[in-house]
Order: structure tokens, then C-alpha cells, then sequence
């Protein structure tokens, strides 16, 4: 698992370790670790650092010092290094010491020939975008020179992933110790390009995020035995659909019957479509151990939300079904519930507009989970799982910009939901559940259509159990 800490809690640790090191030592191993990246990628463009180009933005803090220190081990195997300031009064003393005895130089223009820049202005500290002095340097960067971001993209905010001005794009981020949020959750996320972590000797405590990777997945999935039933392995009702929404409820099916579950129960009017298309679904009310409801439901319909949340079953809620939810009536469950809106309808259960939840997504997903006492899935570029009294949020790591299509989270409901039946918790299901959907997504390629995920989920399922 890939576990993310906020920017207190690395401080406190890297403070910890630093009061047992000599002084400077700490700069010196992540220093080291950016320069073995940053050599690396010379090594593949140019086939070796020597003779390279590099120029390091500087700034005025710490992760300028690790530009510094890192620009001068590359100056030492022969890479003609030139350092940019952004305050030239307030460099890092000691890292310009070392730049300048192993070769490298200062300008106050960024050159426009580069192998290589090297993004030191900002730290993780920073907040509220780049400054324009710090812009000016950003915008002057040779566009087609790869970037290498120290930490994380200067002008990205560390904790949430929020650009709330200019910001460094980089091809490659090199951070310290632990995952920032900022490197995980979109936008930051797609600023950060690919990111290397250097274990700098930090003892941390529990994360504040954490994404899942193929062998948590693999671990989670519920996966039938000798013994196993149909009924043993969980039935899913499906309440969705509508005479206007017909392929809300098809779609949603599709999504259950590639969950795992060992039956679909379809509950609505759009039986007709479901049984023409998947004959394998049981038609009417009955038993199961889980419900998703919500998905093309239309309006007028709370009352079945209403007698799907009083019963013991878990439950899955999705689209029209989040409508005028009681956070009363949801915080006295005692099964799993599972709420799965996009930004627009948790500004709605939120009681705030959705710009604000865009802007602070990893707030509101929280806030979420806090109110309506529920496992939360909050969909969107990064899609974020929360659990009320569970300190980590789970990014999805695997989702895809092709997934931004009609009927694609009618195939999550029904994935997830099926996964709750099968026994997984509101978070894990959720988790699981959008973990899968993304990897079927990727598997299809784009353009896609939403029940070409469906039909891609048992393939992205036998890549997280046997890769």
C-alpha cells in the first residue's frame, strides 16, 4: 500500500531524526537521492550526466538546499550545472558553497539550452501558488526540457493537491521520506508526473492517505471456495432505473454480475431491458445481503430509498437516491452503507456549492463521512474513499480521464455494491470497487462506453489476483 502523510506529521518526523543526526546530514541523504534520479534520466536521454545541461530553480528554502547539494554532485560527474535564483539573497548558504566548489555557477536568467531543470523553488510548506518572482522563473523554463520537481511541484499544496495559482508542471517529482497528499490527489497529482519516493529514515505514524496497490486489492477480493453457493457468496438487489433511465438500471447490473457476487436481484421497471440483456437476473424482491439503489431512479422515489436504508442489509446509495438523505437516519445504521456522489451531489449533502467542494475535495469527502456517519466515494478526476472514524482516506490510483462518460458510475454502483454483498466494508468495497473500475477502463482504452468497462472488469480482476 501507498501511504501519504500531511506535511505536520513528515516535519514532526524529519525534526525527530534530524535531533540524532550531525547537522546537515538529512539534506545530504535527499540530496543524494535527487541526484541519483536526476542522473538517471540524463543517463536515458543523453546516455550519460556528463556533458549535460542542468539548471536548478532555486529557492529560498530547504528544498533550494537540496537543489544545490544535488546540483553539485552532478556537476562532479561532469554536468555543466547553473543555478537560478529566485531571492539571490537568500540562498542556502551551504548549498551554494558546494555548487560553486564542484564547478557549477549562478545566473539570474534561465538559460534556454537545458538537458534538464531541476524545480527547487517552493517547498511543501508553500501554499497559494507561486509568487511572481517564482512564475516569472516557472514560465521561463525551455519548454520540451524535462522537469524533475524536488519533493513535490512548486505551487502545488502538499496536504490537499490544490493549485490555487501558477504551479510547476513536472515530468518527474522526487520526494523525501513519505508520499505527500498533494502527490495523490488531483490536480496535484497530474502535475507531479511520475514520483520516485527516497526513504530518507523517517519513523512515521499512521498515514492520512493511502492508495491501494494490486496486492491489497488482490487480498480483499472475495474469491469463492469448494463450498461456496450462489447464496453463500452474496446476493445484490439492484433498485435503479426508470422509464426515462432504462440503462441506468441495464448498466448497474452489468457492473454486479462482474462483482463477484454469487447473484443479481433486479427490483424496478426497467425489467424488461435488464432480462433482455442479462439473463442470469432474478426479477422481484427477495433476500439479499446488500442493495444499491439510486442510479437513473428519477424523481419521486425517496420512499423507496426510505424502506432500502430501514432494512438490515448493507447499502449502496448512488445518484438520484443521495437526494434529501437524513444524516440522522444514515448514522443509525448499524450495517455498511456506502454513499458514491460526484462533486455536484456532495455540495448538495454538504449544503455548499460545488466549487468549494472541487477546491478542497479531500476536505469534503471527510466532512462527508463525519455528517452521514457512512463510508463515502466521492468520484471525480481523483476519486477519494473515506470512512467516519478511519484517520486514512484511500486515493484510487488507477483511474483514467476516459472514465468522464454517461453510464460509467452506474458500473461502479453495481461493481461495489456486489462487493458489499460479498462481505467487504462500506471502504473497502468502495475502494476495491473504483481500484477495478479504473484498471477496466484502462484495459478498454478511450473513447469508451460504459458497459465496455463492465465487460473489461473480469480481466482487471485477474490482473490484481494474478499479475
Amino acid at each position: 500500500m501507498r501511504t501519504a502523510y500531511s506535511v505536520e506529521t513528515v516535519r514532526a518526523a524529519e525534526r525527530e531524526l534530524m535531533a540524532r543526526l550531525p547537522e546537515g546530514a538529512l539534506m545530504l541523504r535527499a540530496a543524494a537521492g535527487l541526484a541519483a534520479v536526476c542522473a538517471g534520466l540524463l543517463a536515458r536521454r543523453r546516455g550519460r550526466a556528463y556533458g549535460s545541461r542542468v539548471v536548478l530553480l532555486v529557492g529560498p528554502g530547504d528544498n533550494g538546499g537540496d537543489a544545490l547539494y544535488a546540483g553539485a554532485r552532478l556537476a562532479r560527474r561532469g554536468a555543466a550545472v547553473t543555478a537560478v535564483p529566485m531571492d539571490p539573497g537568500r540562498m542556502h548558504a551551504g548549498g551554494l558553497v558546494a555548487l560553486r566548489a564542484a564547478g557549477g555557477r549562478v545566473a539570474q536568467a534561465v538559460p534556454q539550452r537545458a538537458d534538464l531543470v531541476v524545480d527547487g523553488l517552493l517547498g511543501i510548506g508553500g501554499r497559494g501558488g507561486l509568487r511572481p518572482a517564482g512564475a516569472a522563473l516557472a514560465e521561463r523554463i525551455p519548454p520540451g526540457v524535462p522537469v524533475v520537481a524536488v519533493d513535490l511541484p512548486s505551487g502545488v499544496d502538499a496536504d490537499t493537491g490544490e493549485v490555487a495559482g501558477p504551479a510547476v508542471t513536472a515530468d518527474v517529482t522526487v520526494t523525501f521520506g513519505a508520499y505527500k497528499p498533494g502527490l495523490l490527489i488531483d490536480p496535484g497529482a497530474s502535475r507531479a508526473g511520475a514520483v520516485h519516493l527516497v526513504d530518507i529514515g523517517l519513523e512515521l505514524p499512521e498515514p492520512e492517505v493511502e492508495a491501494l496497490q494490486h496486492a491489497d486489492v488482490a487480498g480483499l477480493l472475495p474469491e469463492p471456495t469448494a463450498s461456496s453457493d450462489k447464496y453463500r457468496r452474496g446476493v445484490v438487489g439492484i433498485v435503479a432505473g426508470s422509464a426515462q433511465y432504462p440503462g441506468a438500471a441495464v448498466l448497474a447490473v452489468a457492473g454486479a454480475l462482474r462483482g463477484g457476487a454469487g447473484a443479481v436481484r433486479y427490483v424496478g421497471p426497467a425489467a424488461d431491458s435488464v432480462l433482455a440483456r442479462y439473463p442470469e437476473t432474478l426479477i422481484g424482491p427477495g433476500r439479499v445481503q446488500a442493495w444499491v439503489i439510486g442510479p437513473g431512479l428519477g424523481e419521486g422515489r425517496a420512499g423507496e430509498v426510505a424502506d432500502v436504508l430501514a432494512g438490515d442489509a448493507a447499502v449502496l446509495v448512488d445518484a438520484d437516491g443521495l437526494r434529501g438523505l437524513d444524516p440522522a437516519v444514515l448514522r443509525a445504521r448499524t450495517s455498511p452503507t456506502l454513499l458514491t456522489p460526484h462533486a455536484g451531489e456532495a455540495a448538495a449533502l454538504l449544503g455548499v456549492s460545488r466549487e468549494s467542494v472541487e477546491a478542497g475535495r479531500l476536505a469534503a469527502v471527510r466532512r462527508l463521512a463525519e455528517r452521514y456517519g457512512a463510508a463515502v466515494l466521492l468520484k471525480g478526476s481523483t476519486t477519494l474513499v473515506a470512512s467516519g472514524g478511519v484517520r486514512a482516506v484511500r486515493v484510487n490510483p488507477t483511474g483514467t480521464p476516459w472514465l468522464a462518460t454517461a453510464g460509467s458510475g452506474d458500473v461502479l454502483s453495481g461493481l461495489a455494491g456486489s462487493l458489499l454483498a460479498g462481505g467487504l466494508s462500506g471502504a473497502d468495497a468502495g475502494s476495491v470497487g473504483a481500484y477495478l473500475h479504473g484498471l477496466a477502463a484502462r484495459r478498454t482504452g478511450g473513447p469508451l462506453l460504459a458497459h465496455q468497462v463492465a465487460e473489461a472488469l473480469p480481466a482487471a480482476w485477474q490482473d490484481t489476483t494474478h499479475p
